[in-house]
């Protein structure tokens, strides 16, 4: 099975690039599962219910989130609505929405799960080694084939997560910082890895943002309005082929695509 993992889609610009480039991909049997970062979809912050869905209708099958999950407020609400749209899972268990899904494909059931990393970020959350560890011993211990993504902006915790879950699950991608890693590769036990799977948006930018209010930021130490910039877009990602029999991967190849879509 060729399994896509898209890196966070930023704005507009990143809504149209992944679909025009999953539709083609898809349309050319390339593909055969879109995992997407949705947390930057809406002008560079959470995703509504409707876009959510909207994503999901142009080609993801599961949509993963971080912590920009809480910035509609809809999707507090609505997140319950959709068991493809998936929220980090060392969130409070008192939290809507859930860490996990079970899809099932013509090859089998996969599982997709994300946690989110506390170095640099989100202290308070619960430890992500220790949450992955007891749900794969738990709820997940029969499954194979699962895809896991540490949403973390400290490269060493994610290649630590990676390492702590080498052999027990088919995948640990990154995503969080927009900065794509060149480290895609399997590890010894068999789990694919890559640190970042960087970002889907306009390429000519800083982070997805436009440029001229970012560098007066660090210029001036002024505040200054950064919205989505726009031009070049592309698509980031992975593709990976997975053994479904057996949930290894086989390969993890870096993607980035662009297009005319802005």
């Amino acid at each position: 099975m060729k399994v896509l993992l898209v890196g966070d889609i930023v704005g507009r610009p990143g809504r149209n690039a992944f679909t025009q480039i999953v539709g083609r991909m898809r349309d050319a049997g390339e593909v055969d599962f879109v995992i997407a970062n949705g947390e930057n979809a809406a002008a560079g912050r959470g995703p509504t219910p409707e876009m959510a869905q909207a994503i999901l209708a142009s080609g993801a099958d599961v949509i993963i989130l971080g912590d920009h999950t809480w910035d509609s407020k809809e999707m507090v609400a609505g997140i319950d609505l959709e068991e493809r749209v998936i929220r980090p899972a060392n969130f409070p268990k008192e939290a809507p929405g859930r860490g996990w899904v079970r899809v099932e494909t013509p090859e089998g059931p996969l599982v997709v799960m994300q946690l989110i990393g506390r170095v640099f970020m989100q202290p308070h959350q619960a430890c992500p080694f220790t949450t992955a560890d007891r749900m794969l011993k738990g709820e997940l211990a029969n499954d194979r084939a699962i895809f896991v993504d540490i949403h973390a902006e400290a490269t060493s915790e994610k290649m630590a997560f990676g390492r702590y879950l080498d052999g027990r699950v088919t995948s640990v991608t990154g995503t969080h910082t927009h900065c794509q890693t060149s480290d895609g590769r399997l590890f010894p036990k068999g789990t694919a890895f890559m640190t970042d799977l960087g970002m889907t948006g306009p390429q000519d930018s800083v982070l997805g943002r436009a440029v001229e209010p970012v560098v007066a930021k660090f210029v001036t130490g002024l505040p200054h309005r950064f919205d989505v910039a726009s031009g070049n877009p592309a698509l980031e990602g992975a593709l990976l082929d997975v053994d479904m029999t057996t949930g290894r991967a086989r390969s993890i190849e870096a993607l980035r695509v662009y297009t005319e879509a802005e």
